[in-house]
């Protein structure tokens, strides 16, 4: 190499100049520190026309082929909601619960879908405890009417644009044809397997071999795929007198007749009657206001309000006081959140059941009396006398879908295949969501002819109308749902992380609360705390009183956390479509 005009030759070295900060680095001489480390362990999505986030990457990839191809959010949602029945029945059940919140674009008002049916009229507490010697088994004897279908029916026709058999063509597919397990999955089957193994209809689909599935082998559902497939067959004429007819066949026809007929030979309440009658409500949602957002969640049918009266509480109290992560912001939410698991232990309950109004739980004399109950260092007793064991809780799935028209989708679908057999030739079982009932007669939420169960899915939208910021939030879990919900949207809102980074966050939670599931076991002053908290933290709470329980670091059990709206992303710039899905499971988000 002959030596140039800048007399540089071979030996000479190249150096960047003062400005150049970018480009291929050379090994040899390297710009360290150009860019900052990731400020999450996956990124948070940034979409131009939509966004989603669930439960599984197949449903979240579904979701968004939908919108690509011209659906709303709302098309997009319904469609997860049926192909997490088929991806995800380790989580979620056609004939389950899905309550389901839905902001149409242009419009103030969050809609509720209830999402739960009732016990059948058939049941009472006292016929219950004869028929089961005073306990709560699992299985038909505790199914009450199924309410997802309704609900992919009432949000697809009230709030839709697309036609039923196409948002179901491909949950049919999956369910016919099958699909690969993938690890996680593979072990949840394992796991269930401890439940549903006794249940020779459910052994046969999901232990096809006699024996837990492995990784990468694929899962087919025959009769769930012919069911869906019948259902779909009934959309013809009108867009809404498909769906009408769909229903029909699902609640009053054939599927309803032999779901109740097999639902009464394995022990169950229901009758055809009790599925011919149902509809699911469609509400405006309760809400409250924390740092400028309006937040949504169902009533007192489910856990909803424990969030809503945490965020009210905590509206008043010096969060911003302490850093992220601190002694004192730990041990306030957590108090909160107590406050409002003692609040569902005293009231909730179906509200056509009880004299409370949840307007009264959430006034402002009522949360200003559960926010002085809390000392800043000293913790409450909560709502548990004494711990009490027991076994395992069920679990859920969630979807989020936004779109650039301002449609917002917040759904939780959920109900295990461990805790009913079922239906041969459907597919499917009876909600055994009645789990969640109480036997004390004097409880609020105790079984009664045509009641709803208090649910513990609650799925949440947050709006700042302010900014025009919408968020669809929610997360799979039990107890942990509002927990780990409500700790993100603080993240958010008060400690300005990105939505990613706030699922990623580590998490406390307090079950000083008797549980949702029977016989509800409860551990006072328990508060579970993630590895990642150091040690100084978790020894300044336990010197406040809480019994530390430690966890590992993205522990499972603190739930899975799903984002999808618009954020502002820089003070004084409009928002933008954003999502993020929590690495404690397999969520997945999505966008374009």
């Amino acid at each position: 190499m002959t030596e140039g005009a800048a007399g540089m030759n071979e030996e000479t070295p190249i150096r960047p100049s003062k400005d150049q900060t970018g480009g291929m680095r050379n090994a040899g001489s390297p710009t360290p520190a150009v860019f900052p480390p990731p400020e999450s362990m996956r990124p948070t999505l940034v979409g131009r026309d939509f966004v989603v986030s669930a439960g599984h990457p197949i449903v979240a990839q579904a979701m968004a082929e939908v919108m690509a191809q011209g659906g709303t959010a709302i098309d997009a949602g319904v469609m997860g909601g049926f192909l997490s029945n088929v991806v995800q029945v380790d989580m979620c059940n056609l004939g389950g619960v899905a309550p389901t919140l839905i902001r149409q674009a242009g419009q103030p008002e969050i809609h509720v879908i209830d999402g739960v049916g009732p016990w059948g009229q058939q049941v009472t507490l006292d016929a219950f405890l004869k028929r089961h010697g005073g306990q709560m088994p699992l299985g038909s004897p505790v199914g009450v009417v199924p309410a997802a279908f309704d609900v992919w029916c009432k949000a697809l026709a009230r709030f839709g644009t697309w036609r039923l058999a196409d948002v179901m063509a491909p949950a049919i597919d999956y369910a016919a044809h099958g699909f690969p397990l993938d690890l996680r999955s593979a072990k949840a089957f394992e796991l269930l397997g401890n439940g549903f193994a006794g249940y020779e209809s459910s052994r046969a689909i999901y232990w096809p071999k006699g024996r837990p599935p492995h990784p990468g082998e694929w899962l087919v559902q025959r009769d769930l795929g012919r069911t869906l497939a019948r259902l779909a067959d009934c959309d013809h004429g009108s867009r809404i007198g498909g769906i009408a007819a769909a229903r029909a066949l699902f609640y009053e026809g054939e599927i309803a007749e032999e779901l109740i007929a097999f639902h009464r030979e394995t022990g169950g309440w229901l009758t055809v009657e009790d599925l011919a009658k149902y509809e699911s409500r469609v509400e405006t949602a309760p809400e409250v206001r924390f740092r400028g957002w309006r937040v949504a969640t169902p009533g007192m049918v489910c856990q909803g309000p424990v969030m809503l009266q945490a965020l009210a509480i905590l509206e008043g109290l010096p969060l911003e006081r302490f850093h992220h992560g601190a002694p004192g912001h730990l041990h306030l939410v957590a108090e909160a959140l107590k406050q409002g698991f003692a609040e569902r232990e005293r009231h909730y309950t179906d509200p056509t059941f009880t004299d409370t109004s949840l307007e009264e739980l959430l006034s402002e004399p009522h949360i200003a009396a559960l926010r002085d109950a809390i000392h800043p260092d000293t913790a409450l007793p909560g709502a548990a006398a004494e711990a009490a064991g027991g076994r395992g809780r069920c679990d859920t799935t969630y979807l989020a879908a936004a779109d650039a028209a301002g449609n917002v989708f917040s759904s939780m679908p959920s109900d295990t295949i461990d805790g009913a057999p079922v239906a041969p030739g459907l597919g499917f079982f009876v909600s055994p969501r009645g789990v969640q009932s109480r036997l004390e007669p004097d409880h609020p939420a105790a079984i009664a002819p045509g009641k709803r169960p208090r649910l513990t899915p609650a799925p949440a939208i947050a709006i700042n109308e302010t900014t025009g910021e919408a968020l669809a939030i929610g997360c799979p879990g039990g107890d942990m749902i509002v927990q780990s919900m409500a700790q993100s949207l603080i993240d958010m809102v008060v400690y300005g992380m990105t939505p990613q980074q706030a699922v990623e966050s580590p998490r406390v939670a307090t079950f000083s609360h008797p549980g949702s599931f029977y016989p509800h076991p409860a551990f006072p002053k328990r508060l579970a705390v993630e590895g990642r908290i150091a040690a100084e933290t978790r020894a300044a709470l336990a010197a406040k009183g809480h019994v530390i329980h430690e966890w590992p670091d993205y522990e499972f059990d603190a739930g899975g956390v799903s984002i999808a709206g618009s954020r502002v992303m820089s003070e004084g710039q409009p928002p933008v479509l954003v999502a993020a899905a929590d690495p404690r499971r397999i969520t997945y988000a999505a966008g374009r």
